[in-house]
Parts: structure tokens; C-alpha cells; sequence
């Protein structure tokens, strides 16, 4: 590169990494966090015995699977203004990615309790545990260590979907290389800068998971 690109990428880097700082990583931190209370819920819906609720869970699991992410983005920040609902950008993006970490999330979470063996319910019934605080105190905790790994890489794939919320306008890493670029057209360079620091996070994150799984190996009996 020749010294005005170096020039450029010196003075680009430091509002890309506010776009990640007070974009990109808060949209996804509370974009998984409500997608995996929604997960949950969904999870639990799609084994009840109630068969309304499980119906619902998987008609939501099918809905949120079968259509693209950014169809679902666009339908919440473009079409409900026409039904009279007008949410902001940010929200809107939180929304879309919420629900959609929660169709995926929800099936990892409902094979991890499903993984772990019946006489586990078996046991805690004849200690007097009823299902709730069953579920609560023993099945859970189980199946926390199975669903670590994939619920992980779903966490690393939504920092690299949060790029999409760019379309909506919400000022994240990518929204970050766009405004930048613009004026100067050098695209190729601004890209590749924040395909870097996109890089970098999941490199963080993956090494952050290879120490949560190692910590939870602590407490899986060999």
C-alpha cells in the first residue's frame, strides 16, 4: 500500500473500533442475551405436553428457520410502520436478532435436555424434587455443558450478522466502513479493515469459548 492508503487506514481504525464498541458488540450482547431467554422459553414450549404450546414453538422454530435474517429485519423496521408500528433502528435490529437467535438457540437448547438421561428426573422425583425446580436444579445445569459449544458458535455468527443492521441504518462496525469509504472510495480497503476487526472479535470470542468449555470439563465425572 502506498503511503496515503497507510495514512487512511491509520485514521480509519480508530472509528471502526467505535463502531464495534458501541455498535456491533452491544447489539450482539443484547441481542443473544434476549435470544436465549426466548430459546429457552421455546425450548420448553416445544417438549410441554400442552400440545397448543408445542404447536406454537414449532411453528415459530419453522417461521424463523425457513426465511432469511434480513427478510426478518426488513419486515420489522420497514413493513410495521405501515401497520402503525414505528420502532427505531437499533431496537429493530435487537428485535430481528433476538428472535432469530431464538429459533436457532431453542432446538440446541431442547437436544442438551433431552441428552441428559431420564433417571436423572427419575432420582430428583424420589428426593421430592417436583418438575420445575427439577428442571431448575438438576436437568439445566446438565445440559448447560452440552449446549456450550454450539450456543457459542451462535454467538460468533451473530457478530458477524449484526453487519446487517447496516441496511437499517444503525451506525455498527460495517455502517462505520460505509461512511467512511464514501467519500474517498477506497472500498477495498475500508472492507478488508473491518473484515479484520471483525476477525479479531471471533478470534477473541473462540478463544474465550476453548476456556469456558476447559472450565466446564472441571465438573463432567470421567
Amino acid at each position: 500500500m502506498n503511503d496515503s492508503t497507510w495514512e487512511l487506514v491509520r485514521r480509519s481504525i480508530g472509528p471502526l473500533l467505535e463502531g464495534a464498541v458501541r455498535g456491533t458488540i452491544p447489539l450482539t450482547v443484547l441481542s443473544f442475551a434476549a435470544g436465549i431467554v426466548i430459546a429457552l422459553l421455546v425450548a420448553l414450549a416445544r417438549l410441554s405436553r400442552f400440545g397448543v404450546l408445542s404447536w406454537f414453538a414449532r411453528a415459530y422454530i419453522s417461521v424463523i428457520r425457513g426465511t432469511p435474517l434480513l427478510v426478518q429485519l426488513f419486515l420489522i423496521f420497514y413493513a410495521l410502520p405501515s401497520l402503525g408500528v414505528v420502532i427505531d433502528p437499533f431496537p429493530s435490529a435487537v428485535i430481528a436478532f433476538s428472535l432469530n437467535v431464538g429459533g436457532y438457540a431453542a432446538e440446541t437448547i431442547r437436544a442438551a435436555i433431552l441428552s441428559v438421561p431420564r433417571a436423572q428426573w427419575e432420582a430428583a422425583a424420589t428426593i421430592g424434587f417436583g418438575h420445575t425446580l427439577t428442571l431448575r436444579r438438576v436437568i439445566l445445569p446438565q445440559a448447560l455443558r452440552v449446549s456450550v459449544p454450539p450456543l457459542s458458535n451462535t454467538f460468533i455468527s451473530l457478530v458477524k450478522d449484526t453487519s446487517l443492521a447496516s441496511t437499517i441504518m444503525v451506525t455498527e462496525l460495517l455502517r462505520k466502513a460505509q461512511e467512511i469509504a464514501a467519500p474517498t472510495y477506497e472500498f477495498m480497503t475500508l472492507y478488508l479493515l473491518a473484515a479484520a476487526v471483525y476477525w479479531v472479535i471471533c478470534l477473541v470470542l473462540s478463544s474465550a469459548q476453548g476456556r469456558l468449555e476447559r472450565r466446564l470439563d472441571r465438573y463432567v465425572a470421567t
